[in-house]
Protein backbone atom coordinates (compact mmCIF):
# COMPACT_ATOMS: atom_id res chain seq x y z
CA UNK A 1 0.00 0.00 0.00
CA UNK A 2 1.32 3.47 -0.85
CA UNK A 3 2.23 5.75 2.04
CA UNK A 4 -0.41 8.23 3.13
CA UNK A 5 2.33 10.85 3.31
CA UNK A 6 4.17 10.84 0.03
CA UNK A 7 7.39 8.83 -0.13
CA UNK A 8 8.20 8.70 3.57
CA UNK A 9 9.63 5.36 4.60
CA UNK A 10 7.47 5.01 7.64
CA UNK A 11 3.74 5.25 7.23
CA UNK A 12 2.00 7.40 9.84
CA UNK A 13 -1.05 5.74 11.33
CA UNK A 14 -4.25 7.69 10.88
CA UNK A 15 -6.97 7.72 13.58
CA UNK A 16 -9.46 6.18 11.14
CA UNK A 17 -7.33 3.04 10.92
CA UNK A 18 -8.56 2.19 14.42
CA UNK A 19 -12.18 1.15 14.75
CA UNK A 20 -13.97 2.59 17.78
CA UNK A 21 -15.85 0.27 20.09
CA UNK A 22 -17.81 1.09 23.23
CA UNK A 23 -15.87 0.20 26.41
CA UNK A 24 -18.30 -2.63 27.27
CA UNK A 25 -20.49 -4.99 25.26
CA UNK A 26 -24.01 -3.87 24.37
CA UNK A 27 -26.40 -5.48 26.88
CA UNK A 28 -28.89 -8.18 26.01
CA UNK A 29 -32.09 -6.16 26.06
CA UNK A 30 -35.34 -7.50 27.50
CA UNK A 31 -37.36 -9.24 24.76
CA UNK A 32 -40.49 -7.72 23.30
CA UNK A 33 -41.57 -6.01 20.10
CA UNK A 34 -39.22 -5.27 17.20
CA UNK A 35 -36.64 -3.25 19.15
CA UNK A 36 -33.06 -4.52 18.76
CA UNK A 37 -33.94 -7.28 16.29
CA UNK A 38 -31.38 -6.06 13.72
CA UNK A 39 -34.02 -5.17 11.11
CA UNK A 40 -36.55 -2.36 10.82
CA UNK A 41 -39.63 -2.77 8.62
CA UNK A 42 -40.30 0.53 6.82
CA UNK A 43 -43.51 -0.84 5.33
CA UNK A 44 -44.60 -1.24 1.70
CA UNK A 45 -42.18 -4.12 1.16
CA UNK A 46 -38.91 -2.59 2.40
CA UNK A 47 -36.74 -3.91 5.24
CA UNK A 48 -33.54 -2.15 6.29
CA UNK A 49 -30.58 -3.22 8.40
CA UNK A 50 -27.81 -1.09 9.90
CA UNK A 51 -24.26 -2.03 8.87
CA UNK A 52 -21.14 -0.78 10.66
CA UNK A 53 -18.57 -3.15 9.14
CA UNK A 54 -16.74 -1.77 6.11
CA UNK A 55 -14.18 -2.44 3.40
CA UNK A 56 -11.93 0.53 2.64
CA UNK A 57 -12.16 1.66 -1.00
CA UNK A 58 -10.22 4.90 -1.39
CA UNK A 59 -8.43 7.49 0.76
CA UNK A 60 -7.57 11.14 0.21
CA UNK A 61 -4.68 12.04 2.53
CA UNK A 62 -4.97 15.84 2.62
CA UNK A 63 -7.71 18.39 3.17
CA UNK A 64 -10.68 18.15 5.49
CA UNK A 65 -10.53 18.21 9.32
CA UNK A 66 -6.96 18.56 10.62
CA UNK A 67 -5.79 18.28 6.98
CA UNK A 68 -5.79 14.48 7.35
CA UNK A 69 -8.13 13.74 4.48
CA UNK A 70 -11.09 11.41 4.13
CA UNK A 71 -11.78 7.73 3.42
CA UNK A 72 -14.60 6.08 1.48
CA UNK A 73 -15.93 2.67 2.47
CA UNK A 74 -18.29 0.00 1.20
CA UNK A 75 -20.49 -1.86 3.71
CA UNK A 76 -19.71 -5.56 4.18
CA UNK A 77 -21.32 -8.51 5.95
CA UNK A 78 -24.82 -7.78 4.64
CA UNK A 79 -27.61 -10.13 5.80
CA UNK A 80 -28.83 -12.50 3.13
CA UNK A 81 -31.09 -10.86 0.57
CA UNK A 82 -29.99 -7.28 1.43
CA UNK A 83 -28.42 -4.83 -1.02
CA UNK A 84 -26.20 -1.77 -0.77
CA UNK A 85 -28.03 1.57 -1.04
CA UNK A 86 -24.87 3.69 -0.93
CA UNK A 87 -21.30 3.84 0.34
CA UNK A 88 -20.02 5.43 3.58
CA UNK A 89 -17.56 8.28 4.07
CA UNK A 90 -15.68 9.57 7.13
CA UNK A 91 -12.88 12.08 7.83
CA UNK A 92 -9.55 10.50 8.81
CA UNK A 93 -9.11 12.55 12.00
CA UNK A 94 -11.34 10.25 14.08
CA UNK A 95 -11.49 6.50 14.74
CA UNK A 96 -13.72 4.63 12.31
CA UNK A 97 -17.21 4.82 13.74
CA UNK A 98 -20.24 4.96 11.51
CA UNK A 99 -23.08 3.09 9.89
CA UNK A 100 -25.04 2.88 6.68
CA UNK A 101 -28.40 1.25 5.94
CA UNK A 102 -28.86 -1.60 3.48
CA UNK A 103 -32.20 -2.73 2.08
CA UNK A 104 -34.19 -5.87 1.27
CA UNK A 105 -37.20 -6.03 -1.04
CA UNK A 106 -40.15 -8.06 0.30
CA UNK A 107 -42.76 -6.62 -2.07
CA UNK A 108 -44.36 -8.15 -5.13
CA UNK A 109 -42.23 -8.22 -8.26
CA UNK A 110 -44.73 -6.02 -10.10
CA UNK A 111 -44.17 -3.13 -7.72
CA UNK A 112 -40.74 -3.80 -6.24
CA UNK A 113 -39.52 -1.57 -3.42
CA UNK A 114 -35.94 -1.87 -4.75
CA UNK A 115 -34.61 -1.98 -8.29
CA UNK A 116 -31.30 -1.79 -10.14
CA UNK A 117 -30.14 1.54 -11.60
CA UNK A 118 -30.34 1.94 -15.36
CA UNK A 119 -26.87 3.48 -15.63
CA UNK A 120 -24.19 5.44 -13.74
CA UNK A 121 -22.95 9.00 -14.00
CA UNK A 122 -19.31 9.65 -13.12
CA UNK A 123 -19.26 12.61 -10.70
CA UNK A 124 -15.59 12.43 -9.63
CA UNK A 125 -12.33 11.24 -11.17
CA UNK A 126 -9.35 12.00 -8.91
CA UNK A 127 -6.70 11.39 -11.58
CA UNK A 128 -5.91 15.09 -11.92
CA UNK A 129 -5.92 15.81 -8.16
CA UNK A 130 -2.68 17.42 -7.00
CA UNK A 131 -3.18 16.17 -3.45
CA UNK A 132 -1.87 13.01 -1.81
CA UNK A 133 -4.18 10.04 -2.22
CA UNK A 134 -4.09 6.30 -1.75
CA UNK A 135 -4.54 5.29 -5.35
CA UNK A 136 -7.05 6.80 -7.75
CA UNK A 137 -10.72 7.20 -6.92
CA UNK A 138 -13.96 7.35 -8.87
CA UNK A 139 -17.37 8.27 -7.48
CA UNK A 140 -20.47 7.16 -9.41
CA UNK A 141 -24.06 8.37 -9.08
CA UNK A 142 -26.56 5.59 -9.92
CA UNK A 143 -29.27 6.75 -12.31
CA UNK A 144 -32.66 5.54 -11.09
CA UNK A 145 -35.47 4.41 -13.41
CA UNK A 146 -38.78 6.26 -13.45
CA UNK A 147 -40.63 5.96 -10.15
CA UNK A 148 -37.47 5.34 -8.10
CA UNK A 149 -34.86 7.47 -6.32
CA UNK A 150 -31.12 7.20 -5.80
CA UNK A 151 -30.05 6.95 -2.14
CA UNK A 152 -26.24 6.95 -2.33
CA UNK A 153 -23.09 6.69 -4.44
CA UNK A 154 -20.78 3.87 -5.47
CA UNK A 155 -17.03 4.47 -4.98
CA UNK A 156 -14.43 2.51 -6.96
CA UNK A 157 -10.73 2.58 -7.81
CA UNK A 158 -11.40 1.61 -11.42
CA UNK A 159 -12.48 3.82 -14.36
CA UNK A 160 -14.85 1.05 -15.42
CA UNK A 161 -18.52 1.55 -14.52
CA UNK A 162 -19.68 -0.58 -11.61
CA UNK A 163 -22.04 -3.47 -12.24
CA UNK A 164 -25.72 -2.56 -12.20
CA UNK A 165 -26.10 -5.35 -9.65
CA UNK A 166 -23.87 -3.43 -7.22
CA UNK A 167 -26.53 -1.16 -5.71
CA UNK A 168 -30.27 -0.62 -5.52
CA UNK A 169 -32.54 2.40 -5.99
CA UNK A 170 -35.68 2.81 -3.87
CA UNK A 171 -39.31 3.24 -4.89
CA UNK A 172 -40.35 6.89 -4.75
CA UNK A 173 -43.05 6.52 -2.06
CA UNK A 174 -40.45 5.04 0.32
CA UNK A 175 -38.17 8.07 0.05
CA UNK A 176 -38.07 11.52 1.62
CA UNK A 177 -36.25 14.75 0.83
CA UNK A 178 -32.86 15.25 2.44
CA UNK A 179 -30.51 18.16 3.07
CA UNK A 180 -26.82 18.64 3.71
CA UNK A 181 -25.88 18.76 7.39
CA UNK A 182 -23.77 21.91 7.48
CA UNK A 183 -22.50 21.12 10.98
CA UNK A 184 -21.18 17.80 9.62
CA UNK A 185 -19.06 18.76 6.60
CA UNK A 186 -17.12 15.54 5.99
CA UNK A 187 -14.50 16.90 3.63
CA UNK A 188 -13.54 20.20 2.04
CA UNK A 189 -10.66 21.25 -0.13
CA UNK A 190 -10.14 24.36 -2.20
CA UNK A 191 -8.79 22.18 -4.97
CA UNK A 192 -11.45 22.03 -7.68
CA UNK A 193 -14.06 22.79 -4.96
CA UNK A 194 -14.53 19.14 -4.07
CA UNK A 195 -16.70 18.86 -0.93
CA UNK A 196 -18.42 15.93 0.77
CA UNK A 197 -21.40 16.43 3.09
CA UNK A 198 -23.30 14.32 5.55
CA UNK A 199 -27.00 14.26 4.64
CA UNK A 200 -30.13 13.94 6.76
CA UNK A 201 -33.92 14.23 6.29
CA UNK A 202 -35.19 17.80 5.98
CA UNK A 203 -38.08 17.09 8.35
CA UNK A 204 -36.95 15.69 11.69
CA UNK A 205 -38.88 15.21 14.91
CA UNK A 206 -41.16 12.81 16.72
CA UNK A 207 -43.82 13.04 14.00
CA UNK A 208 -41.45 13.07 11.00
CA UNK A 209 -40.99 9.84 9.04
CA UNK A 210 -37.70 10.61 7.23
CA UNK A 211 -34.97 8.00 7.79
CA UNK A 212 -31.29 8.88 7.67
CA UNK A 213 -29.36 6.35 5.54
CA UNK A 214 -25.77 7.18 6.54
CA UNK A 215 -24.70 8.02 2.99
CA UNK A 216 -23.12 11.27 1.78
CA UNK A 217 -23.43 13.97 -0.89
CA UNK A 218 -20.64 14.88 -3.31
CA UNK A 219 -20.29 18.48 -4.49
CA UNK A 220 -17.71 18.73 -7.26
CA UNK A 221 -16.74 21.79 -9.27
CA UNK A 222 -19.55 24.05 -10.37
CA UNK A 223 -22.36 21.60 -9.63
CA UNK A 224 -25.59 23.40 -8.71
CA UNK A 225 -28.37 21.28 -7.24
CA UNK A 226 -30.97 24.07 -7.11
CA UNK A 227 -32.12 22.93 -3.65
CA UNK A 228 -33.14 19.47 -4.92
CA UNK A 229 -30.37 17.00 -4.18
CA UNK A 230 -29.58 14.09 -6.52
CA UNK A 231 -30.02 11.62 -3.65
CA UNK A 232 -32.84 11.05 -1.16
CA UNK A 233 -33.37 9.71 2.35
CA UNK A 234 -35.75 6.87 3.16
CA UNK A 235 -39.22 7.10 4.72
CA UNK A 236 -40.87 4.91 7.34
CA UNK A 237 -44.38 4.34 6.04
CA UNK A 238 -45.41 2.30 9.11
CA UNK A 239 -47.16 4.72 11.46
CA UNK A 240 -46.84 2.23 14.35
CA UNK A 241 -43.04 2.72 14.54
CA UNK A 242 -42.84 -0.85 15.79
CA UNK A 243 -39.07 -0.77 16.31
CA UNK A 244 -39.35 1.62 19.27
CA UNK A 245 -38.47 0.25 22.75
CA UNK A 246 -41.04 -0.75 25.36
CA UNK A 247 -41.11 0.94 28.78
CA UNK A 248 -39.07 -1.89 30.28
CA UNK A 249 -36.53 -1.59 27.46
CA UNK A 250 -36.32 2.20 27.98
CA UNK A 251 -35.51 1.63 31.63
CA UNK A 252 -32.75 -0.81 30.74
CA UNK A 253 -31.31 1.64 28.17
CA UNK A 254 -31.18 4.33 30.85
CA UNK A 255 -29.38 1.96 33.23
CA UNK A 256 -26.85 1.03 30.55
CA UNK A 257 -25.98 4.53 29.30
CA UNK A 258 -26.86 7.04 32.06
CA UNK A 259 -24.09 9.66 32.35
CA UNK A 260 -22.12 10.65 35.41
CA UNK A 261 -22.33 14.44 35.73
CA UNK A 262 -19.50 16.28 37.48
CA UNK A 263 -20.45 19.59 39.06
CA UNK A 264 -17.80 22.32 39.32
CA UNK A 265 -15.82 22.24 42.62
CA UNK A 266 -16.95 25.83 43.33
CA UNK A 267 -20.60 25.22 42.41
CA UNK A 268 -23.04 26.75 44.91
CA UNK A 269 -26.32 25.93 43.15
CA UNK A 270 -27.02 22.21 43.05
CA UNK A 271 -29.80 20.31 41.27
CA UNK A 272 -32.80 18.98 43.15
CA UNK A 273 -35.93 17.05 42.38
CA UNK A 274 -38.96 19.05 41.32
CA UNK A 275 -40.85 17.59 44.29
CA UNK A 276 -38.19 18.85 46.73
CA UNK A 277 -38.46 22.34 45.22
CA UNK A 278 -42.24 22.34 45.62
CA UNK A 279 -42.33 20.96 49.16
CA UNK A 280 -39.70 23.39 50.40
CA UNK A 281 -41.72 26.52 49.90
CA UNK A 282 -41.68 27.29 46.17
CA UNK A 283 -44.54 29.62 45.24
CA UNK A 284 -46.94 29.91 42.32
CA UNK A 285 -47.72 33.52 41.42
CA UNK A 286 -50.72 34.60 39.40
CA UNK A 287 -51.18 38.10 38.02
CA UNK A 288 -54.83 38.78 37.17
CA UNK A 289 -56.24 42.20 36.26
CA UNK A 290 -53.26 43.90 37.91
CA UNK A 291 -53.58 41.98 41.20
CA UNK A 292 -50.89 39.43 42.21
CA UNK A 293 -51.75 36.31 44.20
CA UNK A 294 -49.38 33.69 45.59
CA UNK A 295 -49.92 30.05 46.54
CA UNK A 296 -47.84 27.15 47.80
CA UNK A 297 -47.44 24.33 45.28
CA UNK A 298 -48.53 20.76 45.93
CA UNK A 299 -45.76 18.09 45.82
CA UNK A 300 -46.75 16.93 42.32
CA UNK A 301 -47.66 20.37 41.01
CA UNK A 302 -51.32 19.40 40.71
CA UNK A 303 -52.42 22.99 41.37
CA UNK A 304 -50.28 24.43 38.57
CA UNK A 305 -52.22 25.65 35.50
CA UNK A 306 -52.12 23.01 32.75
CA UNK A 307 -51.72 22.99 28.97
CA UNK A 308 -51.95 26.73 28.42
CA UNK A 309 -55.34 27.12 30.09
CA UNK A 310 -56.49 30.66 30.93
CA UNK A 311 -59.41 32.29 32.60
CA UNK A 312 -62.28 33.30 30.35
CA UNK A 313 -61.05 36.88 30.21
CA UNK A 314 -57.53 35.75 29.20
CA UNK A 315 -55.81 38.15 31.58
CA UNK A 316 -53.97 35.72 33.90
CA UNK A 317 -50.21 35.30 33.89
CA UNK A 318 -48.26 32.80 36.03
CA UNK A 319 -44.72 32.24 37.24
CA UNK A 320 -42.87 30.32 39.95
CA UNK A 321 -40.52 31.76 42.55
CA UNK A 322 -38.46 30.89 45.63
CA UNK A 323 -39.90 31.13 49.17
CA UNK A 324 -40.42 34.62 50.58
CA UNK A 325 -38.52 34.06 53.83
CA UNK A 326 -34.90 35.14 53.20
CA UNK A 327 -33.22 32.26 55.05
CA UNK A 328 -35.44 29.66 53.41
CA UNK A 329 -35.01 31.39 50.06
CA UNK A 330 -31.21 31.09 50.26
CA UNK A 331 -31.47 27.45 51.34
CA UNK A 332 -33.74 26.48 48.43
CA UNK A 333 -31.52 28.38 45.99
CA UNK A 334 -28.70 25.98 46.78
CA UNK A 335 -30.76 22.94 45.78
CA UNK A 336 -30.52 19.44 47.19
CA UNK A 337 -28.27 17.02 45.35
CA UNK A 338 -29.45 14.09 47.46
CA UNK A 339 -33.04 14.45 46.21
CA UNK A 340 -32.08 15.15 42.59
CA UNK A 341 -32.79 12.75 39.76
CA UNK A 342 -33.35 12.96 36.02
CA UNK A 343 -36.71 13.07 34.25
CA UNK A 344 -36.65 10.94 31.11
CA UNK A 345 -38.46 11.64 27.85
CA UNK A 346 -38.18 8.89 25.22
CA UNK A 347 -39.03 9.88 21.65
CA UNK A 348 -38.74 8.39 18.15
CA UNK A 349 -36.22 10.01 15.87
CA UNK A 350 -35.31 9.61 12.19
CA UNK A 351 -38.45 7.71 11.35
CA UNK A 352 -38.29 5.45 14.38
CA UNK A 353 -34.88 4.00 13.51
CA UNK A 354 -33.40 5.71 16.58
CA UNK A 355 -34.68 6.52 20.06
CA UNK A 356 -33.68 9.76 21.75
CA UNK A 357 -33.52 9.33 25.52
CA UNK A 358 -33.71 12.90 26.83
CA UNK A 359 -32.54 13.22 30.44
CA UNK A 360 -33.73 16.45 32.09
CA UNK A 361 -32.08 17.90 35.21
CA UNK A 362 -33.73 20.59 37.35
CA UNK A 363 -31.91 23.28 39.34
CA UNK A 364 -33.86 25.65 41.64
CA UNK A 365 -31.46 28.48 40.75
CA UNK A 366 -29.07 29.50 37.98
CA UNK A 367 -26.13 31.56 39.23
CA UNK A 368 -24.62 34.73 37.80
CA UNK A 369 -22.24 34.67 34.86
CA UNK A 370 -18.63 35.81 34.65
CA UNK A 371 -17.17 37.68 31.70
CA UNK A 372 -13.61 37.39 30.40
CA UNK A 373 -11.97 40.46 28.85
CA UNK A 374 -8.45 39.61 27.66
CA UNK A 375 -6.86 38.08 30.79
CA UNK A 376 -9.32 39.58 33.29
CA UNK A 377 -12.37 37.84 34.76
CA UNK A 378 -15.27 40.14 35.66
CA UNK A 379 -18.31 39.05 37.72
CA UNK A 380 -21.51 40.16 35.99
CA UNK A 381 -23.43 40.45 39.29
CA UNK A 382 -26.98 39.37 38.63
CA UNK A 383 -26.53 38.92 34.87
CA UNK A 384 -27.68 35.42 33.98
CA UNK A 385 -29.25 34.73 37.38
CA UNK A 386 -32.74 33.28 37.35
CA UNK A 387 -35.01 31.00 39.33
CA UNK A 388 -35.63 27.56 37.82
CA UNK A 389 -33.02 26.09 35.47
CA UNK A 390 -33.67 23.12 33.15
CA UNK A 391 -30.72 21.41 31.43
CA UNK A 392 -30.53 18.10 29.59
CA UNK A 393 -28.43 15.52 27.82
CA UNK A 394 -29.84 13.33 25.05
CA UNK A 395 -28.73 9.78 24.33
CA UNK A 396 -29.28 8.73 20.70
CA UNK A 397 -29.70 4.95 20.60
CA UNK A 398 -30.05 2.73 17.52
CA UNK A 399 -33.29 0.77 17.39
CA UNK A 400 -31.53 -1.89 15.31
CA UNK A 401 -29.40 -3.13 18.22
CA UNK A 402 -29.69 -0.67 21.11
CA UNK A 403 -26.22 0.79 20.59
CA UNK A 404 -25.44 4.32 21.81
CA UNK A 405 -24.20 6.47 18.91
CA UNK A 406 -24.32 10.12 19.94
CA UNK A 407 -24.90 12.33 22.97
CA UNK A 408 -26.36 15.84 22.87
CA UNK A 409 -25.14 18.37 25.47
CA UNK A 410 -27.48 21.31 26.16
CA UNK A 411 -25.61 24.60 26.53
CA UNK A 412 -27.91 27.48 27.47
CA UNK A 413 -30.17 28.09 24.45
CA UNK A 414 -28.11 25.86 22.14
CA UNK A 415 -25.95 22.76 22.41
CA UNK A 416 -23.84 20.21 20.54
CA UNK A 417 -24.03 16.61 19.34
CA UNK A 418 -20.91 14.60 20.12
CA UNK A 419 -20.09 11.20 18.64
CA UNK A 420 -19.51 8.59 21.35
CA UNK A 421 -16.01 7.98 19.96
CA UNK A 422 -15.08 11.41 21.37
CA UNK A 423 -16.52 10.95 24.86
CA UNK A 424 -15.11 9.96 28.22
CA UNK A 425 -16.68 6.89 29.87
CA UNK A 426 -16.83 5.47 33.36
CA UNK A 427 -18.01 2.08 34.60
CA UNK A 428 -18.67 0.58 31.21
CA UNK A 429 -20.70 2.49 28.63
CA UNK A 430 -21.70 5.42 30.82
CA UNK A 431 -20.57 8.81 29.43
CA UNK A 432 -19.07 11.58 31.55
CA UNK A 433 -20.73 15.02 31.56
CA UNK A 434 -19.36 18.25 33.03
CA UNK A 435 -21.76 20.93 34.31
CA UNK A 436 -20.44 24.49 34.05
CA UNK A 437 -20.10 26.74 37.08
CA UNK A 438 -23.38 28.57 37.92
CA UNK A 439 -24.80 28.32 34.38
CA UNK A 440 -25.03 24.49 34.39
CA UNK A 441 -24.35 24.13 30.64
CA UNK A 442 -23.33 20.58 29.75
CA UNK A 443 -19.93 19.75 28.20
CA UNK A 444 -18.16 16.52 27.20
CA UNK A 445 -14.76 17.67 28.49
CA UNK A 446 -13.50 19.78 31.42
CA UNK A 447 -12.01 23.20 30.78
CA UNK A 448 -13.01 26.73 29.79
CA UNK A 449 -15.44 27.31 26.93
CA UNK A 450 -16.00 30.92 25.93
CA UNK A 451 -19.18 32.41 24.51
CA UNK A 452 -17.99 35.41 22.54
CA UNK A 453 -15.23 36.58 20.23
CA UNK A 454 -12.07 38.70 20.14
CA UNK A 455 -11.06 38.23 23.75
CA UNK A 456 -14.45 39.12 25.23
CA UNK A 457 -17.21 36.75 26.26
CA UNK A 458 -18.99 34.83 28.99
CA UNK A 459 -17.04 32.07 30.72
CA UNK A 460 -18.24 28.48 30.94
CA UNK A 461 -15.97 26.76 33.46
CA UNK A 462 -16.29 22.98 33.75
CA UNK A 463 -14.13 20.78 35.95
CA UNK A 464 -14.00 17.42 37.68
CA UNK A 465 -14.81 17.40 41.39
CA UNK A 466 -15.94 15.13 44.18
CA UNK A 467 -19.52 16.28 43.62
CA UNK A 468 -21.10 13.92 41.10
CA UNK A 469 -24.68 13.30 40.03
CA UNK A 470 -25.23 9.68 39.00
CA UNK A 471 -28.05 10.05 36.49
CA UNK A 472 -29.16 6.45 36.93
CA UNK A 473 -30.14 6.96 40.56
CA UNK A 474 -33.88 7.43 40.96
CA UNK A 475 -34.52 8.33 37.31
CA UNK A 476 -38.17 8.76 36.34
CA UNK A 477 -39.63 8.15 32.88
CA UNK A 478 -42.13 11.01 32.60
CA UNK A 479 -43.05 10.90 28.91
CA UNK A 480 -43.01 8.68 25.82
CA UNK A 481 -45.89 9.74 23.61
CA UNK A 482 -45.65 6.70 21.33
CA UNK A 483 -46.46 4.44 24.33
CA UNK A 484 -49.80 6.16 24.87
CA UNK A 485 -51.44 5.68 28.27
CA UNK A 486 -48.71 3.37 29.58
CA UNK A 487 -46.98 6.42 31.07
CA UNK A 488 -48.80 8.97 33.22
CA UNK A 489 -47.21 12.37 32.88
CA UNK A 490 -46.75 14.28 36.18
CA UNK A 491 -48.92 17.43 36.45
CA UNK A 492 -45.93 19.80 36.63
CA UNK A 493 -44.79 18.65 33.15
CA UNK A 494 -47.84 20.30 31.59
CA UNK A 495 -47.32 23.65 33.33
CA UNK A 496 -46.58 25.92 30.39
CA UNK A 497 -45.55 29.24 32.00
CA UNK A 498 -42.24 30.39 33.51
CA UNK A 499 -40.36 28.48 36.20
CA UNK A 500 -39.14 31.80 37.58
CA UNK A 501 -39.87 35.52 37.38
CA UNK A 502 -38.47 37.69 34.58
CA UNK A 503 -35.82 35.42 33.00
CA UNK A 504 -37.30 32.18 34.29
CA UNK A 505 -37.30 29.46 31.61
CA UNK A 506 -40.14 27.37 30.25
CA UNK A 507 -40.39 23.74 31.34
CA UNK A 508 -39.10 20.82 29.22
CA UNK A 509 -42.35 20.13 27.37
CA UNK A 510 -42.56 23.70 26.09
CA UNK A 511 -39.13 23.85 24.49
CA UNK A 512 -38.71 23.40 20.71
CA UNK A 513 -36.59 20.30 21.20
CA UNK A 514 -39.40 18.40 22.95
CA UNK A 515 -41.01 17.40 19.65
CA UNK A 516 -38.12 18.27 17.36
CA UNK A 517 -34.63 17.05 16.66
CA UNK A 518 -31.97 18.72 18.82
CA UNK A 519 -30.13 19.61 15.62
CA UNK A 520 -32.83 22.10 14.64
CA UNK A 521 -30.83 24.46 16.86
CA UNK A 522 -27.65 23.98 14.80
Amino acid sequence: MASYFGHSKKKKTLPIETKFKLPADIPDWPPGGDFSTGIVDLGCGLLVSQISTFKKIWTLCEGGPHDLGVTFFEPTGLPQGFFILGCYCQPNNKPLHGWVLVGKDTSSTTNASLTKPIDYKLVLNSKSFKIKQDGQGYIWLPLAPYGYKTIGYVVTTSPEKPSLEKIRCVRLDLTDECETNQSMLLYRTGYKRFNVYDVRPIKRGIEALGVQVGTFLVHNGGTNYNKTLPIACLKNTKASLSSMPSLHQIEEIVKAYSPYMYLHPKEEYMPSSVEWFFTNGALLYEKRNGAIMENLITPTGSNLPQFGTKDDDGTSYYWLDLPLDEANRDRVKKGDLQSSHVYVHAKPMLGGTFTDIVMWVFYPFNGGARAKVACTNIPLRTKGEHVGDWEHVTLRVSNFNGELWKVYFSQHSKGQWVDVSELEFQYGNRPVVYSSLHGHAMFPKPGLVMQGTRGFGVRNDAAESEVVMDMENGFEVVAAEYLGSRITEPPWLNYWMNWGPKEGPKGPKWKDSWKGDESILQ
